[in-house]
This record gives C-alpha cells, sequence and structure tokens, in this order.
C-alpha cells in the first residue's frame, strides 16, 4: 500500500523514531510502513491520521480506483 508518512514525517521534520515514539510503535515499524513493507493495523491507521489530522484515505493509498 502506498502512503505519504514519509513526506507528513518530512514537513514537520520528525525523524522515524520522533513519529514511533509519537505512535507508540518501534521505529522499524515505522520504516516498514512507509516503505510499503508493511500495513498498518487499523487501529493504528487510525493513530496515524489523528496524529496528523488527516483522513486515512489522504495518508494511505490501496491502489483501488473509485
Amino acid at each position: 500500500m502506498k502512503n505519504r508518512l514519509k513526506v507528513l514525517r518530512a514537513e514537520r521534520d520528525w525523524s522515524q523514531a520522533d513519529l514511533a515514539d509519537r505512535l507508540d510503535v518501534s521505529r522499524q515499524a515505522v520504516n516498514a510502513i512507509e516503505t510499503g513493507k508493511h500495513d498498518p493495523s487499523l487501529p493504528l491507521a487510525f493513530r496515524i491520521s489523528r496524529l496528523f489530522d488527516m483522513p486515512i484515505e489522504t495518508i494511505f493509498d490501496d491502489g483501488a480506483e473509485g
């Protein structure tokens, strides 16, 4: 799944570790999500959405045309 997490994080000048701390996950988890190696759980996707104050679908793109 494609996502804008790296861009959103960079806009705030946060490291992966900074974002991980804010989401209560490991830095490795943030890296795996950013690189598309792992999709976040739904609860984590909601935490990310709330942290950036954006709808989930604005951050994540599953590639489906709708």
